[in-house]
């Protein structure tokens, strides 16, 4: 009797339809609009006559576009299967966050999105983003108006991790020496973007950092870089550290595992039915 090791299935990603395409490109259009309104608008814009107000009426329209993108990824391709593995992540990810919070921005949970985004694509790794940091402001008491623009910020981390090229042949150090730089880079980008989202609320009597509106975009732009410099870099940088230990530290049996969890539980796998090699034959 001849027989080999039968061929390994591979871990597959959620796929997105169209539809789920389409309303991430939006939710995310809309997201740069909510972040990025102070560089958008000229100085002498309507919008900036409203410079308090309009955070909060991007963070209202961001949660409902959030909603959205979930209800319909959930109609293309998240089975219970997936379901639960979103749920479980989720909960992992929202029970990371505490241990470190407060402490030089020592954030465990965000070295789990990383790898979480790689091995399971970027639409899910944007939905388990956005959940986990919803989950956890629930958890820690952290709602606010500041919420939404963490979901988003947070779906953005974590499904950039799913577009990271090789996700089926890179493997080994190579990989983990990606997803380390990757996960290094994206914890300041996060801490930036989350930065516009608060630097829109000082007050411009009370310090030369804060927004302008009847200033220049290139003023706004550095006062900007300075109120990053001077409020997020130490705490970016612990984040950033943090990130790049645990990946290269804890990166190979994590990613085994997820990938292992995904073969197991086959999204989309389409129910197939082989016929037996062997006849039986009466005696």
């Amino acid at each position: 009797m001849t027989g080999g090791t039968p061929p390994q299935r591979q871990a597959r990603a959620v796929r997105l339809g169209p539809r789920s395409v389409a309303a991430l490109v939006l939710v995310s259009a809309v997201g740069v609009a909510g972040f990025g309104w102070p560089f958008l608008a000229p100085p002498d814009a309507s919008l900036n006559a409203h410079a308090q107000d309009a955070p909060w009426l991007f963070a209202g329209v961001l949660v409902l576009l959030v909603a959205v993108v979930a209800a319909t990824i959930s109609e293309s391709g998240l089975g219970p299967k997936a379901v639960a593995m979103l749920g479980v992540l989720a909960a992992a990810g929202a029970a990371l966050r505490p241990i470190g919070a407060g402490t030089a921005g020592l954030e465990p949970m965000f070295f789990l999105m990383v790898l979480s985004g790689r091995v399971l694509g970027p639409g899910f790794g944007f939905v388990l983003g956005s959940i986990t940091m919803f989950a956890s402001a629930l958890l820690t008491g952290g709602v606010g108006p500041w919420m939404p623009f963490q979901m988003l910020a947070m779906g953005w981390f974590t499904m950039g991790a799913g577009l990271l090229p090789g996700p089926d042949r890179l493997r080994g150090r190579a990989e983990l020496l990606m997803l380390a730089a990757y996960g290094f880079l994206a914890a300041f980008a996060y801490g930036t973007v989350m930065n516009l989202a608060g630097w829109t609320f000082m007050n411009t009597l009370s310090s030369n950092i804060a927004f302008d509106p009847d200033a220049s975009i290139a003023d706004n732009l550095a006062r900007f870089l300075s109120y990053c410099l001077a409020t997020s870099l130490g705490w970016d940088g612990g984040r950033a550290a943090m990130t790049v230990v645990l990946t290269l530290a804890l990166g190979t049996p994590l990613l085994k595992a997820l990938r292992r969890a995904t073969r197991r539980a086959a999204f989309e796998a389409p129910v197939t039915f082989e016929k037996s090699d062997e006849v039986s034959r009466p005696t």
